[in-house]
């Protein structure tokens, strides 16, 4: 796939992932729910080297990196300097389902109000006519 200058002075404009090169690695394996093992597994790497790589002490070489962003799912640009889309977490999912689920609740609860609210009205104008 081939950009033009301006596709990639755009993805250079767009505001850039400020981690750092292991803060992306961990939090594209933790989106993935991969642990550190899983991830040295897939590599062919020690959990040692997975865990130097997040804490920013060591680097993957170039081969090991273009594999990284393979098995993680990103793009090499983005692990290197944030430039791209960064991998959807679990978490922002999981938020997500849980406030919609909320909203449905409140929805449902407020119809039923509606409800008992008319059922009322009606049994007090029942009432008032019996009085009368």
């Amino acid at each position: 796939m081939r950009l033009s200058t301006d596709q990639v002075m755009a993805m250079l404009r767009r505001p850039a992932d400020n981690d750092t090169l292991g803060g992306r690695i961990w939090r594209a394996r933790d989106a993935l729910g991969l642990t550190a093992q899983d991830l040295a597994d897939r590599l062919g790497v020690r959990t040692d080297t997975v865990s130097a790589w997040e804490r920013d002490r060591s680097e993957p070489r170039t081969n090991r990196l273009f594999m990284l962003a393979g098995v993680l799912g990103v793009t090499p640009a983005w692990l290197i300097a944030g430039i791209g889309e960064a991998p959807k977490d679990d978490l922002s999912n999981t938020l997500t389902g849980q406030l919609r689920d909320q909203l449905a609740q409140v929805k449902k609860l407020h119809e039923q109000t509606g409800k008992a609210i008319c059922a009322l009205e009606m049994e007090l104008n029942r009432v008032l006519q019996d009085i009368q």
